[in-house]
């Protein structure tokens, strides 16, 4: 009840981009993670083909970011977010629709692009909205995101009893739905003018170090969340001979965020600076690797149920230690952002980030991909420790730029590009 209080107390704008955001995660997430299987399996690709496809998608939307965000500077992040989603039920319609390669890559440049024009938009949005609430703002749409991705994996496998076509043209339909929700009920919100060009809007931003720095510092983050659906489910199949326990990973932590974020948020943001909360709850998502390290290796067999759930114990702890890392870290790290520049530059701001914190974290998931393979030889505790190191030397990082002060404070934002 307290959650449901707390939703009613924001604009009707930032309500509804929380229900929007429920609405993007429930779509992408029951079509996206079937894709792969859906290529090889029904249209016969080969894996290297898939690979394209799925990559292009990728890069579509990391690549991207910045033009979405930029785009919500100058054009108002209404618009941004309306077209982003249209581009989206494009996309993922022509994924059921279409058999061939060239409509299959068109799919995937459109739903990558879909998601760079509204993800940066959103967040933009939203941090002009909640005004000094900025942190439960955030803290709200991590709830709402998180369980649009336990859904929609739910609601993708039962729909794939029919076909994958029924899959893809309903995700289409809910991106449908969010477009014409934003058309008629998001308020139009004025852009802030900016003098000078899109250009120099960018080398201002890429100018600041101090963000960089930060932006660079969360690649801990990113890449240790981006376990929840690789390292973590692998290791609860593979420690109980269940492919069925990888789900207990999303059920652990969407009811988790449920219970506690936004409690969580409301309680630290009262207590202390920013950055220290940042770097414990980075801090909290090295050490929940730690648990699994220590039974890595050790598969489930025909044993009994209890032997089973006994195996799984170390993998839902970390499961446990890493959401409630992700629930301190995050709001508050999407609440600093506009504070290192100018109002004006907002949207900018959170794609570049988007952008260098999506390209570091992308050459984090290869090394712990990598350590997964190597584990495979006798050292299952190897990707486990990698992305402890990872989560260690992002806290140490923030710790630092803390040190130096080189982070903005939420009630004084920067109003020139920090150089520290």
């Amino acid at each position: 009840m307290k959650t449901w209080h707390e939703i009613r107390g924001f604009p009707v704008a930032v309500r509804l981009l929380l229900v929007n955001q429920l609405g993007v995660n429930t779509g992408f997430y029951l079509l996206i993670p079937y894709l792969a299987t859906h290529l090889t399996e029904n249209l016969g690709m080969s894996a290297a083909v898939v690979g394209i496809v799925l990559g292009i998608r990728n890069l579509s939307q990391q690549g991207l970011f910045i033009i979405g965000g930029s785009a919500a500077d100058r054009l108002g992040a209404r618009g941004v977010i309306i077209a982003g989603c249209a581009l989206r039920t494009l996309g993922f319609a022509l994924f059921a629709l279409g058999d061939d390669l060239p409509v299959l890559l068109a799919a995937s440049v459109l739903s990558g692009l879909a998601g760079a024009l509204f993800n940066p938009a959103v967040r933009a949005y939203i941090s002009q909205e909640s005004g000094e609430r900025k942190a439960e703002a955030f803290a709200l749409f991590n709830v709402f995101a998180t369980t649009g991705a336990l859904i929609g994996p739910l609601l993708g496998s039962a729909l794939l009893l029919v076909d994958f076509r029924t899959s893809a043209l309903t995700a289409a339909g809910i991106f449908a739905v969010l477009t014409v929700a934003q058309a008629l009920v998001l308020p139009a919100r004025e852009a802030e003018p900016s003098e000078g060009t899109v250009l120099a809007d960018w080398r201002e931003v890429v100018g600041n170090r101090a963000f960089l720095a930060f932006a660079l510092a969360m690649v801990g983050m990113f890449t240790l969340e981006n376990q929840l659906y690789l390292l973590l489910p692998d290791g609860a199949r593979q420690a109980t001979g269940w492919d069925g326990a990888a789900g207990l990973v999303f059920l652990v932590g969407t009811l988790t965020n449920l219970a506690l974020q936004l409690r969580i948020t409301r309680t630290l943001k009262a207590r202390g600076n920013r950055a220290r909360w940042i770097s414990l709850g980075l801090g909290l998502m090295a050490l929940a690797f730690l648990p699994p390290a220590l039974t890595a290796g050790t598969t489930g067999g025909p044993d009994g149920a209890l032997d089973a759930a006994l195996r799984a114990l170390p993998v839902l702890a970390g499961t446990l230690l890493l959401y409630l890392g992700v629930m301190i870290a995050q709001p508050f790290v999407m609440e600093l952002i506009p504070g290192f520049g100018r109002p004006e530059l907002t949207g900018t701001y959170y794609g570049i980030f988007y952008v260098v914190s999506g390209i570091a974290a992308a050459v984090g998931n290869t090394v712990v991909g990598w350590a997964m393979d190597t584990g495979e030889r006798g050292t299952a505790w190897l990707p486990w420790v990698c992305c402890a190191l990872f989560g260690c030397a992002s806290a140490l990082g923030v710790a630092w730029l803390h040190r130096l002060g080189s982070l903005p404070t939420p009630s004084k934002p920067a109003s020139v590009p920090a150089t520290a």
